[in-house]
């Protein structure tokens, strides 16, 4: 038996979708009910369930409601036994270790392992108690019977739920009373020894290991080291999950089975295994960066006026390449104009030119401008900060081109080295567009060395077909190249090409046809001919365009340079560097 009250946002995800609650294995308490809820700026709404969904139908201010929590928290009323299994973290948090298997706690259908454990009511079920470490909950674990309310917090993060599985004995050996402790003082504790009526004044503890002591005296400890913290380099990901000091669970006779969530854990756990190396960004780790060289730093977004000053004294940042919008840094929460102003307030020079996050096409064209802003800074002696919102593409793809464009290091060898240096996961591809796109500046379109894009043709016909693409590209219009048959009408043949304008057609049962899936162009005789443009050519003013619909798909050739073609890129780069007024650090 188990009844559910909420009193969040989070909670109420109840809509006209879903059946009503008595048929979700709830109590029907609730439906039909007020609730109050009091929102970030302190208003309070009232709410009405119903069988319909629920509606928000006033609002008032100064509320001194009891239940003031944030969008993530839920409360919930289990009836015991609760089916909950709790662990203690080793930064004093209580969260939800496993669950029973058809206990209370899983047929509530909304807490979930890894929700931190906040506020429980006593046995009376009235007042809610705070919880500050797993001793203020034993009472309501070894109950026998009652029912009583407990207020968690949903992570922000998916929990890792993984870990849990991995630990060992070893992990919590606390728990199993082989580690010895002794403390002194009321207010500093260790695990879960009373405090005692007697004591001489001083105070002190004796532990086999610090991530054993309750959290107050860990972060006592923690906080010792925050200077020594503060100047190392930030490029490494905090832990999602603290490690456990002790698992506990209520006094209940057999053992039952306990389980992570209603799925899989083990195909859960190969997938994790498969998706290694992919990066996910914690906009709450606040700012993190690397050192690349001496006068060039990468990473994430600046959040915070703490952040400025500790690029400031830190790493002695003069100047910061932002590439993150207004609008996303707001979406994020931050203040664009404040973290200015902190710039301002320490002598930093902030040059803000946005690139669309995850725009491939748009981080091409403004590459080399990105480049030749970089390096305008570092001529006039700036200690450079490159960043965006999470450091792992747009800010670390302009480092690589820099060393690739600037000081004649190969694609490959630049961008290994800045991997090495900082986690991320730059656009390569892009880079390599914008290569091609700056040799093409010089080359004023015209391009003689090898291939650098491979260009597969497609013709959407019927199956049974006999379908040949020619063009320019296959001498001169006289040596047709078959397509093959992929399946259903579609055609594909793929040809190697140098940047260039290119007419082709296809020949399709010996009849010379163009594709109405690609564009194309009536020459001076009438005839309609496909065309076909590959690359483009950099500017320091770049116009990013829509781009035409094609059927065709092309893809960039990443190779070692042509002794000319590295050449034309030093040239090149250098060229739009130097159309970058030093004054305005914008286009001439």
């Amino acid at each position: 038996m188990c009844s559910l009250q909420l009193h969040c946002c989070r909670a109420l995800a109840l809509d006209r979708s879903r059946p009503p609650p008595q048929r979700r294995g709830l109590s029907s308490s609730i439906w039909g009910r007020q609730l109050s809820l009091v929102g970030r700026t302190g208003e309070k709404l009232r709410c009405r369930f119903n069988g319909g969904g629920f509606r928000v139908f006033a609002m008032s201010k100064g509320s001194s409601s009891s239940f003031k929590m944030n969008l993530n928290e839920y409360m919930v009323t289990l009836e015991k036994p609760l089916g909950i299994r709790f662990a203690l973290s080793v930064d004093g948090k209580i969260f939800v270790h496993a669950l029973k298997k058809g206990g209370n706690a899983v047929r509530s259908r909304i807490i979930m392992v890894g929700d931190t454990l906040k506020k429980a009511s006593d046995s009376s079920g009235g007042k809610l108690i705070e919880i500050k470490d797993f001793g203020d909950i034993q009472k309501m674990l070894k109950e026998k019977a009652g029912s009583f309310s407990l207020v968690l917090e949903r992570p922000l993060s998916p929990f890792p739920i993984q870990q849990l599985v991995l630990l060992n004995d070893l992990d919590i050996s606390f728990n199993k009373g082989k580690v010895p402790i002794a403390t002194w003082n009321k207010s500093i504790l260790a695990s879960n020894l009373q405090p005692s009526s007697e004591s001489s004044g001083n105070s002190g503890f004796v532990t086999f290991s610090s991530k054993y002591l309750k959290s107050q005296g860990w972060k006592l400890l923690n906080d010792q080291n925050v200077r020594i913290q503060s100047k190392l380099q930030k490029n490494t990901l905090s832990p999602p999950m603290s490690p456990l000091v002790c698992i506990f669970s209520e006094d209940e006779p057999g053992d039952g089975e306990w389980a992570y969530g209603s799925f899989p854990i083990e195909e859960y756990i190969k997938a994790l295994d498969r998706s290694k190396g992919e990066l996910y960004y914690n906009h709450s780790l606040g700012m993190r960066y690397s050192k690349i060289t001496e006068q060039i730093y990468v990473g994430s977004c600046i959040q915070t006026e703490a952040d400025v000053e500790t690029m400031k004294n830190t790493a002695g940042v003069t100047a910061v390449l932002n590439f993150q919008s207004g609008i996303e840094a707001e979406n994020w929460g931050m203040d664009p104009k404040a973290i200015n102003q902190s710039c301002q307030k320490f002598g930093i020079l902030m040059i803000n030119y946005p690139i669309r996050d995850g725009d491939s096409y748009d981080m091409r064209k403004k590459l080399p401008f990105c480049v030749g802003l970089l390096l305008r800074l570092l001529k006039k002696n700036h200690r450079v900060y490159v960043t965006c919102t999470t450091g792992f593409d747009r800010s670390p793809a302009c480092v690589i081109a820099y060393l690739h464009w600037m000081t004649d290091t190969s694609l490959h060898a630049a961008y290994n080295f800045v991997i090495g240096l900082h986690s991320c996961k730059p656009d390569r591809p892009a880079i390599a567009w914008a290569t091609w796109d700056l040799i093409a500046m010089v080359e004023k379109g015209r391009h003689d060395g090898p291939a650098t894009h491979a260009v597969t043709f497609v013709w959407n016909g019927q199956e049974g077909e006999d379908v040949n693409l020619v063009g320019d590209f296959t001498g001169n219009w006289k040596e047709p190249v078959p397509a093959h048959h992929k399946g259903g009408p579609r055609f594909e043949v793929e040809i190697k090409l140098q940047q260039g304008k290119y007419y082709y057609k296809y020949i399709v049962n010996g009849q010379w046809r163009h594709s109405p899936s690609s564009p194309s162009e009536r020459d001076d005789s009438g005839n309609v001919n496909n065309v076909i443009v590959i690359g483009d050519t950099a500017s320091v003013r770049p116009s990013v365009q829509q781009q035409k619909k094609d059927a065709n798909i092309v893809k960039v050739i990443e190779r070692p340079l042509t002794e000319n073609e590295r050449f034309m890129l030093a040239k090149a780069a250098r060229c739009v560097a130097f159309s970058v007024c030093p004054i305005r650090l914008s286009p001439k």
